[in-house]
C-alpha cells in the first residue's frame, strides 16, 4: 500500500534534489533507524547517562533544599524579585520553539527538509518545557500550595487570580506542552508500529504494541492519520505565536522602564525561535555524528537551520536597535536611563555578551562556505545559545535600578541559583538521550515519503517500488 500524503505529491518530488543522500531503499532507512533501538546498550551511552543523571541529583538537591529552606537562599532582594528562575524559564520555554516550528509550520508550508529534523526537535521541544515548568512551579515558595494557580473547585471557594500573568503562562505553557506532546505522539505511531513488528523480546513487542495503537499502515489508517495530524499542525501553529507573546507580556505589563514596550511580544517569538533552532543545530550536529546519520541529517538540511537562524538574528538585532530608538524617541528620562544603564551600567559585561553572540555571530551566516562548515556552526549555535539566556538576563537585572537610586541593588546569583539552572541542563540531556535510545531518532515513515522513490511515477530501481509503502 502506498504513503499517501499531500505533501509528499509527485510533482514536488521530482523538481526538487534528493534530500536523502546514497538514494538508500525503504527498507534501508526502517534498518538504520531502527537498529539504533534495537542494539545493546553501549559503554559510551551509559557513560553520558550517569553524567547526565548525577546533574539530576544536583536539580533534586537545589530543589530539596529550596523547598526546606525557602527562596531566600536564590539571591533575590527587594528590586530583583525574579532573578535566575524567571531567566531560565523564559530561556527553557524559547528552547521549546523549534521543535513544534519545525513540525507544525514547516509542515503547512510544505517544507519536506524537515522530516530528518523533525523527531527529535519535537522531542526537544517536549523536554525544554519540562524543564522550564520548574522554574515557576519553585518559584512560588510555597510548592506544596502550587494547585493554587489551577481554576480547579476546592473547599474554599476561592478562584486563582485571572489577572495575574503567572496564571497566563500556566494555561499558555500547558496548552503548548499538552498540543506539542500530542503531536510528538501522532507522529511516532506508524514507527511504533515498525518497532513493534521487529521486536524480538515479549516486553518490546508488548510496549510497542500498547503504543502504537494497533497500527497496521492500512489506506484507512493513513487518511485518518494524515488528517490528525494536519488538525494538530493547524492547532500548533498559533501556539508556536501565543505561547511566547504570553510570557513576553509576563514583562510588558508591568510598569517597569525596559519592560513596558509593545515590542515585546513579537521580539520574544523571534528570539525564542532563534534559540530553538540553535539549540536543534547544536543536538543535529552531535546526534548525525554519534549515530553516522550524515546521509539522512545532510549539511542541507543544516545550511536551512543556519538561513533561518541568520534571518531571526537579524530580527532579534532589529528588536535591539527599535528599543534604544523608542526609549530616546519616548522622552522618558526613566525609559532612556534604563537602556543607558543596561549598555554601561554595571551589568555591561553582559549586555555586550548579548550583543555579540546574538547580532554578530549570526552574520558569519552571510557566507556559504561558513554555512555549510560543521564545527564553524556548532560553536555558532552554542554562542547563540548563550546569547539568549543572557538576553533574559539582562532584562530581569534592569530591575537592579529602578526609579529611585535609594532602592537600587546589585543583584548577584548564589550557589543554589546556579545549581537548579545547571541541574535542569541535567535533566534535559536525561530525558534526551532515553530519547535516543529507545525511540526512532528520525521519523521512518516521514522520511520514506521524501525518498524519490516514493514518487509514483517514479522509474528507478525495481526493490525501490516492490518496498514503497507500509511501515516497513
Amino acid at each position: 500500500m502506498t504513503v499517501s500524503t499531500d505533501i509528499h505529491s509527485p510533482s514536488s518530488v521530482s523538481t526538487e534534489p534528493p534530500l536523502i543522500k546514497g538514494n538508500p531503499t525503504f527498507h534501508a532507512i526502517t534498518e538504520k533507524i531502527s537498529e539504533l533501538t534495537e542494539r545493546k546498550i553501549s559503554l559510551e551511552w551509559l557513560v553520558l547517562f550517569g553524567m547526565a543523571v548525577s546533574i539530576v541529583l544536583v536539580l533534586l538537591g537545589s530543589v530539596g533544599f529550596l523547598v526546606w529552606e525557602g527562596t531566600g537562599i536564590w539571591g533575590l532582594n527587594i528590586p530583583v524579585g525574579w532573578g535566575l528562575a524567571i531567566v531560565n524559564f523564559v530561556f527553557w520555554v524559547g528552547i521549546g520553539h523549534a521543535g513544534t516550528l519545525i513540525s507544525a509550520i514547516l509542515f503547512l508550508f510544505r517544507q519536506r527538509w524537515r522530516t530528518s529534523i523533525n523527531r527529535f526537535a519535537e522531542a526537544m521541544t517536549i523536554f525544554a518545557v519540562i524543564c522550564a515548568l520548574i522554574f515557576p512551579s519553585i518559584h512560588v515558595g510555597r510548592v506544596w500550595l502550587l494547585y493554587w494557580v489551577f481554576p480547579i473547585p476546592n473547599q474554599m471557594s476561592m478562584w486563582p487570580n485571572f489577572r495575574s500573568p503567572l496564571l497566563w503562562d500556566v494555561f499558555a505553557v500547558s496548552i503548548y506542552f499538552t498540543c506539542s506532546l500530542a503531536f510528538w505522539y501522532v507522529g511516532l505511531i506508524p514507527d511504533l508500529a515498525t518497532l513493534r513488528d521487529r521486536a524480538k523480546t515479549k516486553w518490546r513487542k508488548l510496549t510497542f504494541g500498547i503504543f502504537s495503537l494497533g497500527w497496521r499502515g492500512g489506506q484507512r489508517q493513513w487518511r485518518n492519520y494524515e488528517k490528525a495530524y494536519l488538525i494538530l499542525a493547524g492547532v500548533s501553529t498559533p501556539l508556536v505565536l501565543s505561547v511566547h507573546s504570553v510570557v513576553s507580556t509576563d514583562f510588558a505589563v508591568s510598569i517597569i522602564p525596559g519592560w513596558h514596550t509593545t515590542i515585546f511580544p513579537p521580539y520574544f517569538v523571534a528570539g525564542a525561535i532563534f534559540s530553538g533552532f540553535a539549540m536543534v543545530l547544536t543536538l543535529g550536529i552531535l546526534v548525525r555524528k554519534a549515530f553516522k546519520l550524515e546521509d539522512i541529517i545532510t549539511v542541507d538540511h543544516l545550511e536551512k537551520m543556519n538561513k533561518i537562524m541568520l534571518v531571526t538574528g537579524m530580527m532579534v538585532g532589529y528588536a535591539y536597535s527599535c528599543e534604544f530608538f523608542i526609549a530616546w524617541y519616548s522622552g522618558n528620562p526613566y525609559e532612556r536611563f534604563a537602556f543607558i544603564n543596561r549598555a554601561f551600567g554595571p551589568y555591561w559585561w553582559s549586555y555586550w555578551t548579548m550583543i555579540f553572540c546574538n547580532v554578530v555571530v549570526p552574520q558569519i551566516f552571510w557566507f556559504k562556505k561558513y554555512r555549510r562548515h560543521i564545527a564553524i556552526m556548532f560553536v555558532a549555535s552554542i554562542l547563540i545559545n548563550v546569547g539568549m539566556w543572557f538576553e533574559r538576563f539582562v532584562i530581569v537585572v534592569t530591575l537592579a535600578r529602578d526609579f529611585l537610586p535609594s532602592s537600587w541593588d546589585h543583584y548577584t546569583p548564589t550557589f543554589w541559583d546556579w545549581a537548579t539552572m545547571i541541574g535542569s541542563f541535567g535533566l534535559f540531556f536525561t530525558l534526551f538521550l532515553l530519547f535516543l535510545k529507545f525511540l526512532p531518532v528520525v521519523s521512518m515513515a516521514e522520511v520514506k515519503g521524501v525518498l524519490p522513490q516514493a514518487d509514483t511515477h517514479h522509474h528507478g530501481h525495481g526493490s525501490h517500488a516492490k518496498n514503497a509503502g507500509g511501515h516497513e
